[in-house]
């Protein structure tokens, strides 16, 4: 199992799926990550080396959360679209959560 640093922040990408928000939090507190350093994560704010994103997978249809954890961050110049300042996010992927049947 890894250890999860509950001092950095992880970077929730919820692709749309407001419904699933709650249940996604939830289950990134029962995985070890700190409740209050949850965030969503938007297209004009990027995390820092060490802080982690969860992202709910795959977009359309998820069964899992993807947890990557932050490696490298470069600026990006004209961040355009969806991705935003994301664009410059490198990270390793760490393990992933199943999410409840529905």
């Amino acid at each position: 199992m890894v250890t999860i640093d509950q001092d950095k922040a992880v970077y929730l990408f919820v692709h749309g799926r407001k419904d699933l928000e709650e249940s996604s939090k939830n289950l990134l507190v029962e995985n070890g990550f700190s409740k209050d350093k949850i965030i969503i994560a938007k297209s004009d704010i990027v995390g820092n080396i060490g802080d982690y994103m969860a992202l709910l997978w795959a977009p359309r249809n998820p069964s899992v959360i993807k947890i990557q954890k932050i490696t490298k961050v470069e600026k990006v110049e004209r961040p355009e679209g969806v991705l935003g300042v994301w664009k410059g996010v490198t990270w390793d992927d760490i393990f992933e959560i199943p999410l409840a049947e529905k």
